[in-house]
Formats: C-alpha cells, sequence, structure tokens
C-alpha cells in the first residue's frame, strides 16, 4: 500500500502534491494544516488521517486529535505533529511509541527516514511555504503484509524558492 504523508503546510496546498500523490491509497498529514480547507482538498486523493498540530486554529484542534493510531496492511503506525516534545528527537517518539512499527511526526520542517531496531520514523519535512531555509518536501510511505515499511522523502522540484 502506498500512502503519501504530508506535513507543516501552513495553509498551503501545492499543486506538486497532487501529482506525487497520485495513485496513493491513504493521505497521513502530520499537522500544521494551518486551515480546515487543506482536509478537505487531500481527500480528494484518498481518505486522510490528520492530526492537529500547534499553528492550527481552535476548530481544528477541537476535531482532530495530538495522536492517531492507525494499522495498514498489518503496520502500527503512530502520527503526531511534535510539538509536545518543543524540538522531538528521534529518540523522544521512539520512548513514547515504542510499540510502533512506524512512527510520522513533523514541526521540525526537516525530513528524515531513519530505522531503529523494528522502527521505521519519518518527518515528511514541510510542504507549505518555505521556512528555515529548508527544501520544501513530502514523504511516500509503503508498507505491504510481510515486509518491513519503508519511506523515501519527495521534494516538491516546482516549489518557487521563498514560498
Amino acid at each position: 500500500m502506498r500512502v503519501g504523508v504530508i506535513s507543516d503546510t501552513h495553509g498551503l496546498l501545492r499543486n506538486e502534491v497532487y501529482a506525487v500523490f497520485e495513485g496513493v491509497e491513504r493521505v497521513i498529514h502530520a499537522g500544521d494544516m494551518g486551515e480546515p480547507g487543506i482536509l478537505v482538498e487531500l481527500e480528494v486523493l484518498a481518505p486522510v488521517t490528520a492530526v492537529c498540530g500547534n499553528v492550527d486554529p481552535w476548530d481544528l484542534r477541537a476535531s482532530l486529535p495530538e495522536v492517531a493510531h492507525l494499522e495498514l496492511e498489518g503496520a502500527q503506525i503512530v502520527v503526531v505533529h511534535g510539538h509536545q516534545w518543543g524540538s522531538p528527537k528521534v529518540e523522544d517518539l521512539l520512548s513514547a511509541h515504542h510499540d510502533a512499527d512506524v512512527i510520522i511526526y513533523g514541526h521540525t520542517h526537516k525530513p528524515l527516514v531513519e530505522r531503529r531496531g523494528r522502527t521505521l520514523v519519518v518527518n515528511p519535512g514541510s510542504a507549505g511555504p518555505r521556512r528555515f531555509g529548508q527544501q520544501v518536501t513530502v514523504a511516500i510511505l509503503e508498507v505491504g503484509k510481510g515486509r518491513a515499511p519503508s519511506a523515501r522523502i519527495v521534494p516538491l522540484l516546482g516549489a518557487v524558492r521563498g514560498l
């Protein structure tokens, strides 16, 4: 199963996301949507699982969990934004969610795919306005019965500098 992973859109859903996520069976948003319309737009692609982030408006915070647990193709996946730890470290996430096969988080705007033991930790980076000098990115997660989950970071190549 192919899953589109996105975070920190901050009110901007770039057209490139639609191309990168074409054919995904699920979308996971790791918080800081910036506005509820982002989730509606992502629903066009596939069912969405989302958590709230620290800059999301109160209506989103009231309707979304801070932590989401889901099972896809036998993989136990935990989604958090990460602001709960200030600037989250992989060790913090593993300690809090040691039973997860995959931990997805955002907040730092720094893309990461790292395997620690049996757990895959993924931060898709930021897909919204460019901040902190970081590249604009999303991730693709692959899960399947009988195989270890894998993920890759995908730069949004058409992203305009400064946006």
